[in-house]
């Protein structure tokens, strides 16, 4: 269990890492046709409206709780927040996120398998990553009364700590060791998102986030162009008709 523990918290995260940046790289360079998000918006609108928003307002909030919450070094915080009460704070803002994504999902999973003609225009890669997010969305919330139980921070100053390391190139699986079994299986198949991130749908997030350099672009310079009246070339037959 040694080797196995080193193995997914020293080199798999790496592994991940890896296969999603020169994976995402290589899928835009070779297959730009297939970077899409394929949307059925003409099939059950109604029900899309909702999931799809509700899904993306929580897992915004959780990609970026997540990052920030994880790869913010403790001194930073600690003059304003205490490792315990910013350890409350996540639970119950990513409680309520998780929830909101949760119901998203689920409708979005649901009209995905339940409706024929949705079901026919999908791909399985689209149906699989869906029960992939849908499953770990459960196992984010399952931890929620582990974070409970350990009031006093010392969970999320752990995952913290070996989140940091992995980013700093100082991989060290122990600081996780004794966390409980369902911060393991969370951290597992949220690397391995990251490892079937470039072969699904999910790469139009980086789409997404590029749009972001629309806002600090130069403002683009319009201006009308008045057309000229154009001379009128007299013929031969005119000439000759006058």
């Amino acid at each position: 269990m040694s080797t196995l523990h080193n193995f997914l918290f020293n080199v798999y995260p790496y592994i991940c890492l890896t296969v999603f940046l020169m994976g995402s790289l290589a899928r835009f360079d070779r297959d730009q046709y297939t970077w899409k998000s394929d949307s059925s918006q003409m099939l059950r609108a109604k029900q899309l409206r909702w999931g799809s928003n509700l899904f993306h307002a929580g897992i915004l909030f959780l990609f970026f709780g997540h990052a920030f919450g994880l790869l913010t070094p403790s001194f930073i915080y600690e003059p304003f927040i205490s490792p315990a009460n910013k350890q409350l704070v996540a639970v119950y803002a990513g409680g309520v996120a998780g929830v909101i994504c949760f119901i998203g999902l689920t409708m979005l999973l649901h009209r995905r398998i339940f409706d024929p003609r949705i079901r026919l225009t999908s791909h399985r890669t689209d149906l699989f990553i869906l029960i992939i997010l849908w499953v770990q969305l459960v196992l984010g919330l399952i931890t929620l009364p582990y974070s409970l139980s350990h009031s006093d921070g010392t969970a999320m100053l752990q995952l913290s700590h070996w989140a940091q390391s992995i980013f700093i190139f100082q991989p060290n699986a122990a600081e996780i060791v004794n966390l409980d079994f369902a911060y393991k299986i969370h951290l597992v198949l949220g690397m391995t998102i990251f490892l079937l991130f470039p072969f699904s749908r999910l790469v139009h997030v980086w789409s997404g986030f590029a749009t972001v350099a629309y806002l600090f672009r130069s403002p683009q310079l319009v201006r009308s162009r008045r057309l000229g009246v154009t001379p009128s070339v007299s013929t031969d037959a005119s000439r000759k008709t006058a």
